[in-house]
């Protein structure tokens, strides 16, 4: 694992300017390249947006910045010591444009992106973010060392994305245990009101998803569902992540955990997951 640490070149050159967050990009740009195709806007207004955040930002990521790499070290030891998982990707720390806040690369065995700007300073919030971006990682790796034929792998299929956050999440909770349960889907202390609506509509929502899949295009179903820009159906973005860990559960349940982790490679894998949502 390398982590690749483009803070310090942010903090030093640092001006409230288009062209200096250029040179930035500029600095580091296979990293900047895919967070701007998948993660964030590349545009000026979009740049001019994030200048005006930043004063208030900078605090918060300095104290990520202090805490996040000893977290990173402290998780990856962790997957290392309960699924024998080491991780041969790079990590990138990174001041974004509050697009995402971390995300894997499209890649089978995948290199991780944090943007600090967008993570809660709380180490306990850090940690469960790390556990999950790295569960993406380990799900894959795992996937990967047990036969998965990633050529057939249907990743436009939404039904593949709830398993994959399912994945994630499970594996945050075994990494990371014992926090609020909210914690895990929200990354910060403003997720129990999510949380306290998904479980007691569960039957709707899964109903609603259900709808969707069948009717809507996979651009839609990501953003109401995956995107922290949906919730137009509840009023509350991201429930496919709540349907994504009812899903993986329910398959540990029934398989097993390694099962569950590595079951996506089968060739009836979407009849189950059709299966389950019906």
């Amino acid at each position: 694992m390398k982590i690749i640490d483009t803070i310090p070149f942010f903090m030093d050159h640092y001006q409230p300017s288009i062209s200096f967050l250029q040179s930035y990009y500029e600095e580091y740009p296979d990293i900047f390249r895919e967070y701007f195709a998948y993660h964030c806007k590349d545009t000026n207004e979009r740049h001019n947006q994030s200048i005006t955040k930043y004063p208030q930002a900078i605090p918060i990521i300095k104290k990520v910045h202090q805490s996040i790499k000893p977290i990173i070290h402290e998780i990856t030891n962790q997957y290392y010591k309960i699924y024998h998982v080491s991780f041969p990707v790079d990590v990138n720390l990174i001041v974004g444009g509050f697009g995402s806040n971390a995300f894997t690369h499209r890649q089978i065995i995948p290199n991780i992106t944090f943007a600090l700007e967008k993570l809660s300073p709380e180490p306990d919030h850090l940690k469960v973010i790390v556990a999950h971006e790295f569960g993406h990682a380990s799900h894959h790796i795992i996937s990967d060392e047990s036969g998965m034929d990633w050529y057939k792998m249907e990743w436009r299929n939404p039904l593949i994305w709830l398993n994959q956050e399912g994945a994630a999440i499970h594996f945050s909770k075994r990494i990371s245990p014992g926090l609020e349960p909210f914690v895990y889907f929200s990354f910060d202390n403003d997720g129990e009101e999510w949380l306290s609506f998904a479980e007691s509509n569960k039957e709707k929502i899964k109903q609603a998803f259900t709808e969707d899949y069948s009717s809507k295009t996979t651009e839609q179903i990501f953003r109401e569902w995956f995107s922290i820009n949906g919730g137009k159906r509840f009023g509350y973005s991201r429930l496919g992540y709540f349907l994504g860990d009812l899903f993986f559960q329910n398959q540990v349940k029934q398989l097993g955990e390694m099962k569950a982790i590595t079951t996506w490679k089968d060739l009836h894998f979407i009849d189950r997951v059709e299966s389950w949502l019906k």
